[in-house]
């Protein structure tokens, strides 16, 4: 008996009645719709406030309930907390997955072909968490940088030091600490006797004034002084070691 061949492919169902895309982009969003809801199904919105709010107007007035974006950078930021404060179900979507799904044709745009996967429930989300997790985890990725930020000042103070050939670093365990940071304080506001340099020893430090007084004495440049001044101003901006500031 003959097998029965069947033409064409098989009719799928759409999932998500009231699905929206947007092709996330820096200066202009693309944004689309059901071609039922709308007779411009596909319209581009600006990137400021009024525009995204405008934008979830339009969603609104199109009874969309969920939008899928593509995770492109930083600009999807705005656009996702804007549209989740106003009640869309919104999906982060990788970019290189949308992509590799076949059956596009070419003069579909890529917001309304998005929007034609998330309305079938082709699309898996990105991972992204409650509001107040995600605040969280901000705070937390800003600290990390601003202490990133402060080892790498640290770092150009020891040069600045070594370039003066003042062996701070091998008398104190840290140049951080009590007895690093009152000489470094010296050094900037004028004082170079070192001396009235070792004078500054923390009780705490296990190197004899006569050591310190040895490793401090150096080479004064100007260039290298204006250096150590400004790493030692900007730390005091950055958060991570108490540098008695």
């Amino acid at each position: 008996m003959p097998k029965k061949t069947t033409g064409g492919r098989p009719e799928l169902k759409a999932v998500n009645v009231g699905a929206a895309a947007i092709d996330i982009g820096s200066k202009m969003h693309m944004a689309a719709v059901n071609s039922a809801c709308a007779d411009v199904p596909v319209r581009s919105f600006g990137t400021f406030t009024q525009d995204l709010h405008e934008l979830a107007d339009w969603f609104k007035a199109c009874g969309v309930t969920s939008v899928a974006m593509e995770s492109t950078g930083v600009y999807w930021i705005p656009v996702y907390e804007i549209l989740e404060q106003r009640g869309f179900d919104v999906i982060l979507v990788n970019a290189r997955y949308a992509k590799n799904v076949p059956g596009r044709k070419t003069d579909v745009s890529d917001a309304a072909w998005l929007r034609e996967l998330h309305s079938y429930g082709l699309l898996r989300g990105s991972f992204r968490p409650d509001a107040e997790i995600a605040t969280l985890r901000a705070y937390l990725r800003q600290r990390e940088r601003l202490v990133e930020y402060a080892a790498a000042h640290i770092q150009h103070m020891q040069k600045a030091l070594m370039e003066m050939n003042l062996q701070l670093h091998h008398v104190v365990s840290d140049i951080t600490g009590a007895t690093g940071m009152r000489i470094i304080r010296a050094i900037v506001a004028g004082e170079r006797n070192p001396d009235v340099l070792a004078t500054y020893r923390d009780v705490r430090c296990h190197s004899s004034i006569e050591t310190i007084r040895a490793a401090l004495v150096g080479n004064d440049r100007h260039e290298h002084v204006f250096a150590l001044t400004q790493s030692l101003e900007t730390l005091r901006h950055l958060p991570g070691k108490d540098v008695g500031l």
